[in-house]
């Protein structure tokens, strides 16, 4: 197994969030629309997911913390699996110009509300599916806030892929800690599939025969 990050958890915190507001939200009707991936979960109402997602330089700061991280090189190849609309690519794009960036998604309006500068770099692809690379194509494959997404059978066949196609791997999670962390998550997420504690995410990446870095955010 590779190592525990913080490099997404800053971010994370920086958002408030209502919890119980979320729950009682007709949420299984919110839970279905978010699924779809597509213009409310992006940018419709916030009981659908994000609630208007627009670029504003977040992901700049965690762009730098990767390439420093893995010693990315000018050339370098990255891949991100579940890349949404694309921005922390942008990001690694602004920084390492002469950079191989790549992303897929299954959303549609992710994809066509991308930077115009990335934007031809990706692509609708499922991460549950076969990756169209070879193996140890990329320098480093992240999957930032997207395998949680995955039910459990789905999420090994992800795994295994990004563990093929990258020399190295970073992906980031939800999880919890303890029943109040247990119980926020479940008000507030619509669309995970696959709500594990921090140690049954490690059993299943060793399970899995994932081998790269990784990290859990919590909703405390």
């Amino acid at each position: 197994m590779g190592k525990l990050l913080n490099i997404v958890t800053p971010l994370h915190r920086r958002t408030k969030r209502d919890y119980l507001a979320r729950m009682v939200d007709d949420k299984v009707h919110c839970m279905l629309k978010a699924k779809e991936y597509e213009s409310d979960y992006w940018d419709g109402d916030r009981r659908y997911g994000y609630g208007g997602y627009r670029y504003d330089g977040r992901w700049k700061p965690v762009a730098q913390q990767l390439i420093d991280t893995y010693k990315l090189a000018a050339d370098a190849r990255i891949l991100d699996v579940g890349c949404g609309k694309g921005f922390l690519l942008h990001e690694l794009k602004q920084l390492l110009p002469g950079a191989t960036c790549v992303g897929f998604d299954v959303s549609k309006h992710g994809i066509a509300d991308a930077p115009d500068d990335i934007r031809d770099a990706l692509f609708e692809h499922r991460a549950q599916d076969p990756f169209p690379y070879g193996d140890k194509h990329f320098d480093l494959v992240i999957s930032l806030g997207s395998l949680h997404n995955l039910r459990v059978f789905d999420l090994k066949k992800s795994l295994q892929e990004i563990e093929r196609v990258g020399r190295y791997a970073y992906v980031m999670v939800e999880s919890y800690r303890n029943e109040q962390e247990m119980f926020n998550l479940e008000c507030w997420a619509l669309t995970a599939e696959s709500l594990f504690d921090t140690d049954e995410w490690v059993w299943l990446y060793s399970e899995f025969g994932y081998s790269g870095d990784y990290e859990f955010i919590y909703f405390e």
